[in-house]
């Protein structure tokens, strides 16, 4: 099957977001990583376990990752639901990033949220 070419080039860009969506995921001090207050109440063990949950996140499949980009998992540990999300903004995290594919002007910020407070 012969692809066109902007459709080789939008498989080239979700390729490279995807690959800075992982390699930030990984390490989430290369940006920003915030919690929301049901995470940030837990116990420090809990919210460490919950932290290498998303960083070791590899069950990507069709309902979470529809874009094939890497920027949402749920997670479950000790029966509770947790969700975590990559968003792209411009270099003064004030708007939307230009590209995310570009990361000169793209700044992402990792959100860990319990599943209830989405």
């Amino acid at each position: 099957m012969t692809s066109f070419p902007h459709q080789q080039v939008a498989a080239e860009r979700t390729a490279t977001i995807r690959a800075l969506n992982d390699a930030f995921r990984r390490n989430p001090t290369a940006g920003r990583a915030v919690m929301t207050k049901g995470v940030n109440a837990l116990p420090h063990d809990q919210r460490l376990t919950l932290l290498r949950a998303v960083v070791g996140f590899s069950a990507f499949d069709a309902g979470n990752n529809p874009h094939n980009e890497h920027d949402f998992g749920a997670i479950d540990i000790d029966g509770v639901s947790y969700f975590w999300k990559i968003d792209y903004f411009d270099q003064d995290y004030d708007m939307g990033s230009p590209d995310p594919a570009n990361p000169h002007v793209t700044r992402r910020v990792l959100t860990i949220m319990r599943a209830d407070e989405y």
